[in-house]
């Protein structure tokens, strides 16, 4: 039984952290391609 607790909550601990980095990338690569198309609608 305790080992199952133990499971689950490092299993929450790693969904928090992988959903943590999925988001920072995401928001990363939206940021970056936003600046990326407004700098070539500005200089293009």
């Amino acid at each position: 039984m305790s080992e199952d607790t133990d499971y689950g909550d490092l299993d929450v601990r790693r969904n928090r952290r992988i959903r943590i980095v999925a988001w920072t990338v995401i928001i990363a690569l939206i940021l970056g391609g936003g600046g990326a198309t407004v700098l070539t609608l500005i200089l293009g």
